[in-house]
């Protein structure tokens, strides 16, 4: 990373700005702006997002607002109503309230008088949904949004559910809300207030995974908010980026295929990061990229931002397994348009143990006259210990790791040894005729690059509740026994497959704990001739037209002076035992105790989570969330901890949760959940 101190513009800091929205509340904003806006008002960017502007993302904010300010921007960075130092509760994820609220923010920046009327927003995941959602509002100073790592559909593709199995994340990210919604504002901003704001959080938040856990089908709840139900309510130029080991890795071909609007997308091969801060490498110039997209949406420069191929994506080669990587190689490809014409989607028959040739048949067994028996999988509760998390962090290394134990619990189908380079890009599909042995049934499937020595690197996955079948609005139980045709779809990818290897599809009944499995253990069965894998080809002789690239050296204005106090852990740890017969895997993510120099702040967070099972009791999956958050100056010192635990029976889902608040190593607040939620054949 380069540190870039000479900008174009001088710029000032105000960092404690109120911002008052219709209902009367306040909320806390950090602003970055040219001296020279004083006299000559320029265009103003909004990131608005719950996490913290003063402590927890104040490094991020330091490398980029300041960057983008210095090229003639008034950047806005506004925590949500109830975290941070706003005032208010926050008590779920993109409400009606809180868009609202943003509409209110955008009007106010467009009124000052530093602002010349024109407005953008940008974001990584939570900043990113809300910039994409307000658009699709229409709010009239918004003029273009730059997102990363988000989703245009909440329910089908997001952290909550797979094709409508549920997800780990869905607890996982619901014990990280539940931890940062009641953590207090800084007195040092708020005076005397912050305590009576702080209880009122205490008071009036309870553990997010309950109401997730309320709606198990594609209701109203996930359709609010969902671009995806009108993606013509867009009407503003978009630039959007992810990256292939993050869970958000569809949506950009999404908007790409279905925003008709100015757009540009970009994929690499990151996991939930800002391309700038990109891991696994190669991180690129990003904020330079954005400074671009704003300079032509925002201020009319002509500067060919527009020019070249709509989609530039990195196409990653093959690599050996392992839960990190420093770099992916690979190199930048472009397409012109997405669908792609350089793309096409080929069709391979699922034989016995095989991936037939493109467009074959499978035959009937030699001498036999009837049809072949199917192809059946029980898997046990173990595959999926190695899935690594449905959105990577790269922090502890979480991607997945070899697939040859999973692949003991699977069915698999192998390709001959390729005798050419394949690569595809885009999402990969499969269609099954399958019948299966209970009501509630779920499918996972993998697709790997398997090597010589049998090493086995998955590629992409995909999850689905055969109950699901028509899309989640209206989940029909099973026949067992009777036969189904389910369509799955798997992740998008851009991966290139050497000759000599393998192409592996992985077909499983159990995928915990990426995947909360069914209520019982279910028997699959797979006829082949009729089930078949799709990829998407796309030649690597096809022309490219020199896309821009590469990019350049990532760069960002000076972080933040944070010294690090404590040390951090990290740990990523999967156990069985073998006379009491628990699997779990552990995961640890500790930032240690960082001391924020210029506000004399120390802040300490801690995730802790565990997802066990015994045997192949399907009853047993046991998931739980606990965070600690700590802020301590002088002689203020207040903790908050939670604890959100999941456990099932056959009917139903049961969620215990504790939340515990500490002033000056004293409990202050202390409040226990018992919740009880229906599964919904789930």
């Amino acid at each position: 990373m380069r540190y870039v101190t000479n900008l174009p513009s001088e710029t000032r800091e105000e960092e404690n700005v109120v911002i008052p929205v219709a209902d009367g509340t306040r909320l806390s904003a950090r602003v970055w702006r040219p001296v020279s806006s004083d006299d000559e008002p320029v265009p103003a960017i909004l990131e608005y997002i719950p996490y913290r502007k003063r402590d927890l993302t104040a490094v991020r904010d330091s490398m980029h607002h300041p960057y983008i300010a210095g090229h003639g921007y008034a950047c806005v960075r506004v925590d949500l109503r109830g975290t941070g130092d706003s005032e208010g509760v926050l008590t779920d994820e993109y409400l009606e309230r809180e868009q609202r609220d943003a509409e209110d923010v955008l009007a106010w920046i467009a009124e000052q008088p530093w602002c010349d009327g024109a407005t953008g927003m940008m974001g990584l995941s939570w900043g990113a949904f809300a910039a994409l959602q307000v658009a699709a509002r229409q709010p009239p100073s918004l003029r273009a949004i730059v997102i990363a790592s988000f989703t245009d559909d909440r329910y089908a593709d997001d952290m909550h559910y797979m094709g409508g199995a549920m997800l780990s994340d869905n607890l996982a990210e619901a014990g990280t809300m539940f931890a940062y919604a009641t953590c207090p504002p800084d007195p040092a901003v708020v005076g005397e207030r912050w305590r009576g704001m702080w209880h009122e959080r205490l008071e009036n938040t309870r553990p997010w995974v309950v109401e997730w856990l309320r709606h198990q089908r594609r209701d109203e709840y996930w359709r609010h908010a969902s671009v995806c139900e009108d993606y013509g309510a867009v009407r503003c130029p978009v630039l959007a980026s992810s990256g292939w080991a993050d869970g958000y890795s569809n949506a950009v071909m999404r908007l790409l295929g279905h925003l008709d609007v100015p757009r540009k997308g970009l994929i690499g091969p990151w996991s939930h990061k800002f391309p700038h801060l990109g891991e696994p490498g190669p991180a690129i110039g990003y904020l330079q990229e954005v400074v671009r997209w704003w300079d032509h949406w925002l201020k009319g420069t002509e500067n060919g931002v527009m020019d070249g191929p709509m989609l530039l994506t990195w196409m990653q080669e093959s690599v050996p397994p392992s839960t990190s990587y420093e770099e992916r190689p690979g190199r930048w490809i472009g397409e012109p348009s997405w669908p792609s014409p350089n793309v096409e989607r080929v069709t391979y028959p699922l034989t016995r143990q095989r991936v037939g040739a493109p467009g074959g048949t499978a035959g009937k067994p030699p001498g036999g006259d009837g049809e072949t028996a199917p192809m059946t999988v029980r898997s046990p509760l173990s595959v999926g210990q190695f899935a690594g998390k449905w959105a990577s962090y790269n922090a502890p290394p979480d991607l997945p790791y070899d697939q040859r134990e999973e692949d003991g619990g699977s069915l698999v189908f192998d390709t001959e040894p390729l005798t050419e380079p394949l690569e595809i890009l885009g999402p990969v599909s499969v269609e099954l005729d399958v019948s299966v042995s209970e009501p509630v049934a779920t499918v996972a499937a993998r697709l790997s690059d398997v090597a010589p020595d049998g090493s086995a690197t998955r590629v992409s996955y995909g999850v689905l509740n055969l109950t699901r079948l028509d899309g989640g609005d209206t989940p029909v139980a099973l026949e067992p026994g009777r036969r189904y045709r389910a369509a799955l779809d798997l992740n998008a990818v851009a991966q290139s497959f050497p000759r000599g290897h393998r192409v592996r599809l992985s077909l499983s009944t159990s995928y915990w704990p990426l995947a909360w499995p069914p209520p019982r253990p279910v028997l699959l069965s797979v006829y082949e001739g009729s089930s078949t894998l799709t990829l998407p080809v796309r030649p690597s002789t096809t022309p490219e037209g020199r896309p821009r690239s590469p990019f350049g050296e990532p760069e960002s204005a000076p972080p933040l002076d944070v010294a690090q106090l404590t040390d951090p852990e990290e740990r990523w740890l999967v156990t069985r035992d073998l006379v009491g017969y628990n699997a779990e895997l552990e995961i640890v993510k500790d930032r240690g105790l960082v001391r924020f120099e210029d506000i004399g702040l120390e802040v300490g967070r801690r995730a802790h989570e565990r997802y066990s099972s015994v045997a192949e009791d399907f009853t047993s999956p046991t998931g739980e969330s606990t965070w600690t958050m700590r802020f301590r100056r002088e002689d203020w010192d207040v903790r908050v901890e939670t604890h959100t635990r999941l456990t099932c029976d056959e009917t139903r889902f049961f969620v215990d949760a504790t939340l515990d608040g500490y002033e000056n190593g004293r409990r202050v607040f202390s409040r226990t959940w018992n919740e009880t939620v229906p599964r919904d054949l789930l």
